[in-house]
């Protein structure tokens, strides 16, 4: 990667802060920033701000608010506070890359095809979360989805399974969004249920927690509707779509050693989420393995400033927490910048951040009890023989394991192998399965393999939206890849 001086005079439009997602954390932090006087925008790829959890929030299609239950609501308080800040919405609008200028950060974005150039001193990323990989035999058949991407349908188009379906993982999102299918009329034939067996033994030393916490009520009663209604399978060990130009039918083995088989037109698989860290990655933001949640988050203080002056990051893109401890992050990163900005004194942050983070205590209270009960079962995370690790470039699961048996050392290593990682995606699709597969051939640690080092840009771009940034005084571009 190489970077040229930019001539300041370049620059679209410049701000106080920009804040990357318009999730929970991203609308709470660019609100209270605004309410502070402070010049920010939001950048988000979405229509309409909101995220994957409060996603169509303003426009939802569905015919009721029952559907998506009261959680899915409170985002509206969000929505709302954030339209009276004044804060800026540069929607459709994608960060492909963001650099240093001097005390400022410059970030290249581009919105329906065309790209121009930011500033601002201080930067917050609240990419969110992405849904984990589930690399299981058949699972790029037509046919299969993850259940994020049918509730993303739900959400914006009101869309719900009519034909056989079946909902194969583990984790809270199974049970939601099958109670909110059934209350929208929709069809989920079974529910094949991953949990360790082993694991629901493991949890129940956290039970204490999780008995205090708002989840016992939501969750027991998540799953009472769910059962009443739909057929639920448990101690599914291992599963496999199977079908030729589509899926149709899913197998799967139980625990103790027995098989079964549902024939199916939909197969919705899931198995948590994990932080969305690509854009944090490629800044050179340090980051950590967190093992009890199997994938990598950043490094950061109490104030969620990264390792990289001015880049603060909120919300599950920090680490998995849910949607009130990703709101409350918001203002309390927010609360630091505007502290650093000169416009709120020590004593106002210091009485602000005592509230909000016991705000976050609460939020995220209980949720130990959910890690340890979800946690992937190496079968969902760790592939074997001809299953695609690499949607992007087509590599299997097997060619991994012969990559590390002749010597490949680690992901970044296996690029130059297999272009694992180099594709459309950048590495969001099979980075931690990869890692995992290379952790487990060569039996080394995953803090010491590491992960993909990721390079600008991290969304694919035209040839066009590079000619359109400015050139420097040499007649160069203001950025240049290389």
């Amino acid at each position: 990667m190489k970077t040229e001086a930019l001539i300041d005079a370049n620059i679209d439009a410049r701000y106080d802060a920009l804040v990357v997602g318009a999730g929970p954390a991203g609308l709470s932090a660019a609100s209270r920033l605004a309410e502070k006087g402070l010049r920010v925008a939001v950048i988000d790829e979405q229509s309409a701000p909101g995220g994957q959890i409060y996603r169509a929030i303003g426009a939802s299609p569905l015919p009721s608010r029952e559907i998506l239950g009261d959680d899915y609501w409170h985002g509206e308080t969000l929505l709302e506070r954030f339209i009276a800040s004044k804060a800026e919405h540069l929607a459709q609008t994608t960060v492909w890359q963001i650099d240093r200028t001097g005390e400022h950060w410059r970030m290249a974005v581009s919105t329906a095809g065309k790209s121009r150039l930011l500033s601002a001193a201080y930067v917050v990323l609240a990419t969110g979360a992405q849904e984990r990989p589930v690399p299981v035999p058949g699972w790029t058949l037509p046919g299969v989805m993850t259940v994020g991407a049918a509730q993303v349908l739900l959400k914006t188009t009101g869309a719900v399974p009519q034909g056989s379906t079946v909902l194969a993982g583990c984790g809270p999102l199974v049970w939601l969004y099958a109670a909110q299918v059934l209350r929208a009329g929709g069809r989920i034939d079974a529910l094949l249920d991953t949990t360790p067996r082993t694991q629901r033994r493991s949890a129940m030393k956290h039970l204490f927690d999780f008995l205090r916490s708002d989840y016992l009520k939501k969750g027991v009663s998540l799953l009472l509707e769910v059962k009443r209604r739909v057929e639920v399978v448990g101690n599914v060990a291992t599963f496999r779509a199977t079908g030729v130009e589509a899926v149709n039918a899913v197998e799967y083995t139980l625990d103790d050693g027995s098989h079964g088989s549902v024939a199916v037109d939909t197969l919705l698989i899931h198995q948590g989420v994990v932080p969305n860290v690509n854009l944090s990655n490629a800044l050179g933001c340090e980051h950590e393995w967190n093992d009890a949640q199997c994938c990598w988050q950043p490094k950061l203080d109490a104030w969620l400033h990264s390792t990289r002056p001015g880049i603060f990051i909120a919300g599950d893109g920090s680490g998995i927490g849910g949607a009130r401890a990703a709101e409350a992050q918001g203002e309390l990163a927010a609360l630091q910048i505007a502290h650093l900005a000169g416009v709120l004194d020590a004593t106002s942050r210091d009485a602000g951040a005592n509230e909000v983070r016991t705000d976050i205590a609460r939020a995220v209270r209980g949720r130990t009890f959910f890690e340890t009960l979800y946690r992937p079962a190496d079968a969902m995370r760790i592939p074997r023989g001809e299953t695609l690790v690499c949607r992007c470039e087509e590599v299997t699961a097997q060619q991994v394991v012969d990559a590390a048996r002749i010597g490949c050392s680690g992901p970044n290593q296996l690029k130059a192998f297999l272009r694992c990682g180099m594709g459309p995606c950048q590495g969001r699709m099979c980075g931690l399965t990869v890692g995992e597969l290379l952790s487990k051939e060569t039996d080394t640690p995953m803090p010491k393999l590491g992960y993909y080092t990721l390079r600008f840009p991290t969304k694919p771009l035209t040839l066009a939206e590079i000619a359109a940034l400015p050139a420097t005084e040499g007649g160069e571009k203001s950025i240049v890849t290389a």
